[in-house]
This record gives C-alpha cells, sequence and structure tokens, in this order.
C-alpha cells in the first residue's frame, strides 16, 4: 500500500469500549487484513475468526435436525433457533411481547415478504412511497402497488405525516425508508415511524411503515422501543460477517397488514386439503409460524448465536462502535476535503458533510475525483488502481438508483437516453456528458483501524494529487 508515515492515534472515541485496542483485535481476529484495507463494510463487515472456530465447534459437538420433528435432534435444533430469536429480538431493544422476528435471507427477502404480503390485504392493493435514498429493493415494491405510489423527498415525507390526520381514507398505504442511505451513509429521521403512528392513532386507517435499517444496523444501534416502525428489514452479515442471514421484524399489532397473504409454505399451516377443497389453517401460536415457510436456515441462526457472542466480547456495543467509525469517517473527511492540485484545483468532491454528528451522518463516504483541469477522473480507474494498492472500496451506484441521480444531477431523460445508448449497471462508463455516472464509496467498520484509512489518504495524495512539474 502507498503512504507515508501512519501517526499513532490516541484520540478518546477511536476503539473506545473495545475489549482491547484495535490493532490487536486486527491481529488475533482478522489475521488477512494484516496487508489490505477494506473499506467496503456496507456490502458486508468482515467476520472474526473466533466466531467461526464457535460456530464450528458447535457444529461438531451436537446433532440438530430437521425442526419439523419431535426427535431429539429436532427439538434441540427448535430450541436454539426460538432462543436466538429472542436474543436477537433483544439485540434492537424489541419487546418480544410488542414485536415478532421473521429469519429471512436478507433485507431484500424481508422486504418483498412485506409487500407481496401487503398486496393480498385488500382487493384493491395498496398505495406506496419510498425516499428518494431508498436501495433498488425498496423502490422495486413500486411496481405491485396497485393503488400508485411517489418518490419522497424529506420534506414530502413531513408534508405527507401531517395531511395523515385528516385523511378519511382506508385504502392501504405504506411508507418505506432507509434508516441510513448505503450510497452515501446520511441518516433519515426514524422518528418518521412514530410519527405516521401518531398522525393515524396508533396504526389505524390502514397506514404502515416499513424501515430498511440494513445499512444503519452495521454500525449504529438500534432501538425499536423508540423507533416505533411497524416493519424493519436488515441483514446480520452486515453487523457480523457471517452468517448469510436476514429478518424482518414485525411489531404485532402491525401483523394484520400482512396476515392476509394467501401463499403458504411447509411448516406455515396446521392442516391443508390437498384435494377436493380449497382450504387451509394457518398456524396461530405466532406471527413467525405463519411467515417462515418450508425448513428454517437453522444451521445459520445457530451460527447467528455465536456471532452475538463475539461481538459483544470483542465490541461491547453497537454505540462503541458507531463512535469508533464516527471518528475515524470525520478524520477522513477533513483530511480528503482540503487536497488542491498544484493550480489549487479541488481534488475530492465528497458528496455529505456532516461528519462527527452520529445523529445525521454514518460511516459511509461517496466521493469523486477531478484532475487539475476540473476534468472527472473515471471511477472504475480508481477502483482498479486501488485494488493493485490492496485498498478495496466500491464504485457504482451502489444500488441506489435515486440518491446517484440526485448528487449527479442527472434527470430522469438523461438516464433513459444514456440507456438507449448503452449505459448499464457495472459497466465502464464512467463519465457522460461531462459528469460521473456513479460513486466511489468507502465504509467502514467495528475492526477499520487508521492504517486501513490512511492507505486510502495516501493513495489518493500519492497517484491523484497533481503537482506542479
Amino acid at each position: 500500500m502507498p503512504g507515508s508515515s501512519i501517526e499513532e492515534c490516541n484520540d478518546a472515541n477511536y476503539a473506545r469500549g473495545y475489549c482491547t485496542d484495535v490493532e490487536t483485535i486486527r491481529e488475533q481476529e482478522y489475521p488477512l487484513l494484516s496487508e489490505t484495507a477494506y473499506l467496503d463494510h456496507a456490502g458486508t463487515t468482515l467476520y472474526a475468526k473466533s466466531l467461526i472456530e464457535s460456530f464450528s465447534q458447535d457444529m461438531v459437538s451436537n446433532i440438530y435436525g430437521n425442526p419439523h420433528s419431535m426427535s431429539l435432534s429436532s427439538q434441540l435444533s427448535t430450541k436454539r433457533a426460538e432462543n436466538v430469536r429472542l436474543r436477537a429480538l433483544k439485540f434492537f431493544n424489541a419487546d418480544p411481547n410488542e414485536f415478532d422476528l421473521v429469519f429471512v435471507a436478507n433485507s431484500t427477502s424481508a422486504i418483498k415478504l412485506v409487500a407481496e404480503s401487503l398486496r393480498d390485504f385488500d382487493s384493491r392493493g395498496f398505495w406506496y412511497g419510498y425516499h428518494i435514498d431508498s436501495h433498488t429493493s425498496l423502490v422495486g415494491v413500486r411496481e405491485i402497488a396497485d393503488m400508485g405510489y411517489q418518490c419522497f423527498r424529506d420534506a414530502d415525507v413531513d408534508a405527507w405525516i401531517t395531511e395523515l390526520g385528516t385523511e378519511q381514507s382506508k385504502v392501504p398505504k405504506l411508507l418505506a425508508f432507509p434508516a441510513q442511505s448505503n450510497l452515501h451513509g446520511r441518516r433519515l429521521p426514524v422518528r418518521w415511524c412514530k410519527q405516521i403512528r401518531s398522525a393515524t392513532n396508533g396504526g389505524g386507517n390502514n397506514v404502515f411503515s416499513l424501515l430498511d435499517a440494513a445499512s444503519l444496523v452495521s454500525t449504529a444501534p438500534l432501538d425499536l422501543a423508540e423507533a416505533a416502525p411497524d416493519f424493519v428489514a436488515l441483514s446480520f452479515y452486515k453487523i457480523f460477517g457471517f452468517p448469510d442471514l436476514g429478518a424482518l421484524i414485525v411489531r404485532k399489532s402491525a401483523a394484520r397488514a400482512i396476515e392476509k397473504r394467501k401463499y403458504f409454505g411447509g411448516g406455515t399451516v396446521d392442516m391443508v386439503i390437498a384435494s377436493g377443497a380449497q382450504w387451509h389453517a394457518k398456524k396461530e401460536a405466532s406471527i413467525h409460524e405463519r411467515f417462515e415457510d418450508g425448513t428454517l436456515p437453522f444451521h445459520s441462526i445457530i451460527a447467528l448465536d455465536a456471532a452475538i457472542d463475539t461481538h459483544q466480547r470483542l465490541y461491547g456495543s453497537m454505540a462503541n462502535i458507531s463512535t469508533h467509525t464516527g471518528f475515524l469517517a470525520k478524520y477522513v473527511y477533513d483530511r480528503l476535503t482540503p487536497l488542491r492540485h498544484f493550480n489549487n484545483a479541488k481534488v475530492c468532491f465528497i458528496y455529505q458533510s456532516s461528519y462527527g454528528d452520529p445523529t445525521s451522518q454514518g460511516p459511509i463516504i461517496a466521493f469523486n475525483l477531478r484532475n487539475s483541469q476540473g476534468e472527472w477522473v473515471p471511477k472504475t480507474e480508481v477502483e482498479k488502481q486501488a485494488a493493485k494498492q490492496n485498498i478495496q472500496l466500491r464504485s457504482g451506484s451502489a444500488c441506489n438508483p435515486g440518491g446517484t441521480a440526485s448528487l449527479l444531477g442527472w434527470t430522469t431523460s438523461d438516464l433513459r437516453r444514456h440507456y438507449i445508448a448503452g449505459l448499464r449497471c457495472g459497466d465502464d462508463n464512467d463519465v457522460l456528458e461531462g459528469r460521473p455516472t456513479g460513486i466511489l464509496r468507502i465504509s467502514l467498520g467495528a475492526m477499520t483501524n487508521r492504517k486501513d484509512v490512511d492507505s486510502l489518504i495516501c493513495f489518493i495524495k500519492d497517484f491523484y494529487v497533481e503537482k506542479a512539474s
């Protein structure tokens, strides 16, 4: 990796609350990081060595059977899964009397489950609102919203919530938004969920909220006792690195919105008549029993138990991780922003600025680079050059089409025109009509250290800051 000397970090917010200093944690738990700067934690964070060892020991010490049986091995799997379910709810301060947790493949699966189930709630379908900064998975819900949809910005959401109190319509409505943009890390007002419940008398008028928490919970705590969403989608691998598992957390008082789902799979029904009549009886003991189709990913759920243990032993709390990553993000911002070429032209354009304020900004930095003549440096060129220096970052739109278009000033007609001309997701058409088609993104995690971010800073200085000849 390129670079100048890396100073020792003595800031009180650096690894505060961790079991030991982050360098020791990395040496013991993440030995593969010794020669690389991994800066794509918003894609997935990395799993600790002891997590895999703990899970492996569990697997070779117990017999876990398919949960849909009364055998001893089956009952052991069932017991472990239910204990982990309660533990996962506690991780987000979700009272099990008020919330239930449905295990799914990932946050996208959770979003899809809500959307497809809500479609069966009313014969007219449902109306859908989503924020401009939504991940593609939230945007896709509009395709099955038969009563229409609207793409919101912050002010639009506030106005819409204000109008809810005077509205008499019983058309089912769903407002979805990310707790944190996966593109640039801006944290949106989670209070919107509580305001919706207040405006609709605690969830009346068939208006529901869906919080995409996948990006936020990777480095920050989520308190569901305070946030009050009806549905929460998240992925555990973004928090722990392993297992590849997600969850839909359902507020029990809002479960009626999804309980008319027509499809049923194995394990979700008490009785089915297969011929002669179209009849079945859904399970009634819990919400999760009615939505976990087929065999649970019980090995992954058991692995989640080890993941929570390891995470809390190493890092203490999500609040500690938030403090650590927030400090490092501001550190990077403060050092990239002043960079200038020999002619005083700005080098680095960062699309957010409130680093250091955890209420409004997470540890994700979206940026682009310009040369001394003011021309945009192709993002894929930077990503490839970074890879040669063992720096792992991301380029593109990060599956956030609205946020990317908004940041870069692309209109609907612009995007259609570029698609017809051949622009595709993931290609190397980096600059069109003098503007970038995407961004460069770095995202920090619990085990990110000063060496990682200094390597990035030195890389940009060495390769992209032009000096006078």
